[in-house]
């Protein structure tokens, strides 16, 4: 596992003007322990991507509450992965029906939680996606 803080960065992409959900999923994380980056409002692909290569972080997620979420979050991973080699986890957030959670897998969003989910939940989640990818790179 790290032997740092986990850091985390939390965005809304796209227009959606709506960031309690964002916010508390901010605040819950670094009640858990993490460092949080929140990015804020109305941001760009390439806004997200640069300041997660800028911050180092170990997570990068995203909330959409406007329906964009599959354009927004894969042009997202697309961008953080052409400018950086680190393997970073990626969550999602927001109002994401149910058919297009599998598409967001394939894309490479590695777990989605949607309104009500609890905060120790998604802290475990991180926690145990960040040590598959320690695990792939002791191997």
């Amino acid at each position: 596992m790290l032997d740092r803080k986990i850091r985390v960065l939390i965005a809304k992409p796209g227009l959606d003007g709506h960031d309690r959900g964002a916010l508390a999923v901010a605040q819950g994380l670094r009640d858990a322990g993490m460092e949080v980056i929140y990015l804020g409002l109305r941001l760009t692909p390439e806004q997200i991507a640069e300041a997660a290569i800028q911050e180092d972080v170990d997570v990068i997620g995203m909330s959409c509450l406007s329906g964009g979420h599959l354009e927004l979050f894969s042009r997202t991973m697309d961008i953080y992965r052409k400018r950086s080699n680190k393997k970073v986890v990626f969550i999602g957030g927001g109002i994401i029906p149910k058919k297009d959670v599998p598409k967001l897998q394939k894309a490479g969003i590695a777990g989605t939680f949607g309104p009500g989910t609890p905060i120790k939940e998604i802290a475990s989640f991180i926690k145990a996606e960040l040590e598959k990818i320690s695990d792939d790179k002791e191997d």
